[in-house]
């Protein structure tokens, strides 16, 4: 597997188009993985996951 791209939430939005609620939700609800807060506090999530849950979605 490969090493996790870290961004922040609003990154995560740029990147897919999902709002960061949404994806403080999924974390909340534990779809995504957390990988801890940046300096601003902000949750760090893995760009790659949050894509490949994108895609199961749509399937």
């Amino acid at each position: 597997m490969s090493e996790p791209l870290l961004v922040d939430v609003y990154a995560a939005q740029a990147a897919t188009g999902i709002k960061p609620g949404t994806l403080r939700m999924w974390l909340y609800r534990r779809h995504l993985t957390r990988y801890g807060h940046d300096r601003a506090g902000r949750d760090l999530v893995d760009l790659n996951e949050v894509q490949a849950r994108l895609a199961a979605k749509a399937a």
